[in-house]
């Protein structure tokens, strides 16, 4: 693929007027400036025709909101409109031409804002600039609709070469907007073919104006007065034929008047002129570049190679001098060489094409060769994306891949915006392309940004051993790059190995090549140590070490705010903090920051798999403890799409605590118990997914009316954990030794150093102890603050958790009540178990006269969990029907 420009390989930073350049200029989603030359207006040539009725028909743009030029390479669209646009020099007009190199949804918003604000348009801060090259959130969309739609003078959006746009959520957007901004936009599009755009609806309503090929082609008249600008003067015959043989095709025709202008008898030249393509291109090449002296036929057969071009490119290419002198008298003589604006050329793409095929025939394997000799030199001017392009395109994967891990920009593969591309570009690299390390290290990357952690791995250690193949030492700073590269990725194998020492020696090696590098290249690429501290937060995460970890992903998390190259990173590490407040018993803090996680992606144009999904899995966590379960379980399941780079031990285990103590709310402990009980494959044991592991097993045997089973857990449960001592204290409680259960939250300091969610339980705790005890004061003083702070939280999970015993407890004092009736004799006793929080659920609904099937669909489960459920509540209540369960329930207070 040839380069689509030059410039800085420079990190975007979104801000109110779009992302900036380290030097202060605009940028793309990218980080690399924008091509101003692609918001210039063409001019048309000197000898351009004005037609009149094509400018007649187009008039039509100022009264419809959607107008189409669309026409076959060459028919003329683009310098149309062009002289449109100049007609009326009183209209807003935003150009863009676009490009079909990197045409993700959020590199076209980014270059379409930056038209309009190229034009005089004014944008609110509010209307950012997309960071993610590749998408782009609804809400960019909506907002620009709403400003244009509150202009008094519509603005005129000309879309050149529009036919370059193929993906099906721009014309949606564009469509959409189009819609909603009226009377404030109109929106003209120059292309080929029929854009994706809902023209039948428009067409229909008699809001589209049409110039179409057929239009576009020459008539008689018009093509005479073009053989006249050109100096031509034929007979009307000579005029029709030529007409005839093109179809009025605007390029035809000037090929036709270029090459007939020093003919000696320029009507048989006309008159040999044929219109198929083999024979457009054979007088391309004979009547244009044939024409030229042989130093500049090589040029442009050599510069064929590129899209677009300076002279310095054109010059490192050909190996000449006088690249600029060339290409200025190419374009002064309408060569089929367009000056694009700012000293940057383009050749006619048919023109382009054809020089290639032709470059093939005359020069066999010199392509390759001037690939690699623009590669070079884009890479030199620090035009990174191009220089991968040609050095790719030259199948030259050494200097490809090299030119990667050299800049620092292998975390690329993982942060967003040139994901893609990277990884459709080395695609192409095969096995073998390369023999030193940098073309393993990209594979190595490559195949963990699929989530292959066995691929990876493996092209990692190869990457080691051919790095210790070099022959300086290690520290040399020639090297500094690619072992830099090596830390990053060993930084990532060991977290999703759950290895946290190989973590922590990975940055610590990072930290010590930091100063073999040049500071403006780490400043260029803070996705770098981003990445690595949010591998390294993750490690210690799973490791166990809550403090070390809060402080490397609270680092994460403020690298570069706003940056493209960063969101991911920080969008993980930010979901990670709230991971750990919820593991504290913080659901508040840790709603607060997930959702602060969550407008990160959406800020940045990330979507689902791109972003990490730990956010969702917090949510969904909350959302238990809030016993809003059909949100839990929605939230759960989109938590599993995450970006394959970031499906770590923490998140498996996570997603699978999360899902087992949803199930213990819904009453379903088997389902509980075989959510955790395959565990997940780690280097090393993380103390608290063990811990917690064990208490969801614990609880299931609770619910199954196991306690002492439940107790035999407990030497699994790390009893330093404010969260793990009272789910363990609460498993003692329940195997009546509340005096244990007692000590073990003293010991554990669980009021000094937890939330709520986990102080709650812990006054629950005590509660139940001082109630056995026959202290019913403590009790009630104990519950009522755990009440308040559970209110406080939106807490009810717990309350629930809690079961029957402490219903008199949130009933006013026995001094203001009436003295309870004795219970009847002969009445059955309270229940030896308690009931679990689906039963009581399925209890409920049973006082509503509900059948078995109404409370299935109510509850979202299956007819047979229903029974079951009730088969347990009936044994637990010792009754034998509906009807019993019901009364007894009333009797006891459940109800």
């Amino acid at each position: 693929m040839t380069t689509a420009h030059q410039g800085d390989d420079r990190p975007a930073v979104e801000r109110h007027d779009g992302p900036q350049d380290p030097q202060g200029g605009p940028c793309d989603p990218r980080g690399d400036p924008f091509l101003r030359t692609r918001f210039a207006v063409p001019a048309p040539p000197d000898t351009f025709l004005r037609r009149e009725r094509l400018a007649g028909h187009l008039e039509g743009a100022l009264r419809t909101p959607l107008t189409m030029v669309n026409g076959s390479a060459g028919a003329g669209k683009t310098l149309l409109v062009a002289d449109w646009v100049a007609g009326h020099p009183e209209l807003p007009v935003a150009w863009l031409t676009t490009d079909a190199d990197g045409q993700g949804a959020g590199m076209f918003w980014a270059y379409l804002l930056q038209a309009l604000r190229t034009s005089g348009v004014p944008l609110p801060g509010d209307i950012a600039s997309p960071a993610d090259a590749n998408r782009v959130g609804d809400a960019l969309p909506v907002r620009l609709a709403a400003l244009l739609g509150e202009r008094d003078r519509p603005v005129v959006l000309v879309l050149d070469e529009f036919d370059r746009v193929t993906a099906p959520e721009i014309a949606a957007q564009l469509d959409f907007l189009l819609r909603h901004s009226a009377p404030g936009l109109r929106l003209v599009l120059v292309t080929r073919t029929e854009p994706l755009l809902p023209l039948h609806r428009y067409r229909a309503a008699g809001e589209l104006t049409e110039i179409r090929d057929a239009e576009l082609a020459f008539t008689p008249g018009e093509a005479a007065r073009l053989m006249e600008a050109h100096g031509l003067r034929l007979s009307p015959a000579a005029v029709r034929g030529v007409v005839e043989r093109t179809r009025g095709w605007a390029a035809g025709l000037r090929l036709c008047a270029l090459a007939a202008e020093e003919a000696p008898d320029p009507e048989l030249c006309l008159k040999e002129f044929e219109a198929d393509r083999s024979a457009v291109a054979d007088f391309l090449l004979a009547e244009v570049l044939k024409r030229q002296d042989a130093g500049t036929q090589e040029l442009l057969l050599r510069v064929s190679v590129l899209d677009r071009f300076g002279p310095r490119l054109a010059d490192a290419v050909t190996g000449r001098a006088d690249a600029e002198d060339a290409l200025a008298r190419l374009h002064r003589s309408n060569a089929f060489v367009q000056h694009v604006g700012h000293g940057v050329y383009r050749l006619h793409p048919l023109f382009a094409e054809i020089l290639r095929a032709h470059l093939r025939m005359r020069r066999p394997g010199l392509e390759p060769e001037l690939h690699r000799r623009a590669a070079v030199c884009l890479r030199t001017s620090g035009a990174l994306p191009a220089a991968l392009g040609h050095g790719a395109a030259a199948d030259d994967w050494e200097f490809t891949a090299s030119a990667l891990v050299d800049d620092l920009a292998l975390g690329q593969f993982f942060t967003g915006p040139r994901a893609d591309t990277l990884a459709a570009l080395f695609s192409r690299m095969g096995p073998r392309g390369g023999d030193g390390p940098a073309p393993e290290l990209v594979r190595a990357a490559a195949r963990l940004s699929r989530g292959d952690l066995a691929g990876g791995a493996v092209r990692l250690r190869r990457a080691r051993q051919r790095m210790a193949r070099y022959d300086g030492p290690a520290g040399e700073p020639d090297t500094a790059a690619v072992r830099m590269g090596c830390a990053l990725l060993d930084a990532l194998v060991a977290r999703l190995e759950g290895a946290p020492g190989r973590a922590e020696d990975a940055v610590r090696e990072a930290e010590e090549l930091r100063d073999l590098l040049p500071a403006e290249l780490l400043d260029r690429h803070p996705e770098l140590f981003a990445l690595l501290l949010d591998h390294l937060g993750s490690a210690r995460l799973w490791a166990g070490d809550f403090t070390g970890a809060r402080a490397a992903l609270t680092r994460a998390a403020e690298s570069a705010p706003g940056a493209a190259v960063t969101a991911l990173p920080r969008e993980d590490a930010l979901a990670r903090l709230a991971l750990l407040d919820v593991l504290h018993g913080w659901p508040g803090r840790a709603e607060r920051t997930a959702r602060e996680a969550l407008a990160e992606t959406e800020r940045s144009g990330l979507a689902r798999p791109a972003a990490s999904g730990v956010e969702r899995l917090v949510l969904a966590a909350v959302a238990v403890e809030r016993e809003e379960l059909g949100q839990a379980r929605a939230l759960l399941g989109t938590a599993g799409e995450s970006h394959p780079a970031l499906r770590d031990p923490v998140l498996e285990a996570g997603r699978a605590l999360v899902a087992a103590r949803l199930h213990l709310a819904r009453g379903e402990p088997g389902a509980a118990r075989k959510a955790v009980e395959t565990g997940v494959p780690a280097h090393a044991v993380s103390p608290w997914a063990r811990g917690e592991t064990a208490l969801v097993a614990a609880a299931a045997d609770l619910a199954e009316g196991r306690p002492q089973d439940a107790a035999a857990l407990l030497p699994e449960v790390p009893p330093d954990q404010p969260a793990c001592a009272v789910g363990a204290a609460r498993v003692l409680l329940a195997a009546g030794r509340p005096e244990a259960a007692v000590r073990l939250l003293d010991r554990a300091a669980v009021d000094e150093h937890a939330g709520p969610a986990v102080t709650v339980r812990a006054a629950l705790v005590r509660a139940r102890a001082a109630d056995r005890a026959g202290d019913a004061a403590a009790a009630r003083r104990l519950v009522a603050h755990a009440v308040t702070e559970a209110h406080r939280e939106g807490l009810r999970r717990p309350l629930t958790e809690a079961g029957s015993w402490i219903r008199p407890y949130l009933t006013p004092t026995p001094r203001h009540r009436r003295p309870a009736a004795p219970r009847p004799a002969g009445s059955p006793p309270p229940p030896v178990e308690e009931l679990s929080g689906r039963e009581r659920d399925v209890l409920r609904r049973l006082a509503l006269a509900m059948s078995t099937e109404e409370i299935a669909a109510d509850l979202y489960v299956s007819v047979n969990t229903v029974k079951t459920h009730l088969k347990n509540a009936y044994r637990k209540l010792s009754v034998g029907r509906r009807s019993e369960a019901v009364r007894r329930a009333r009797e006891l207070g459940l109800l």
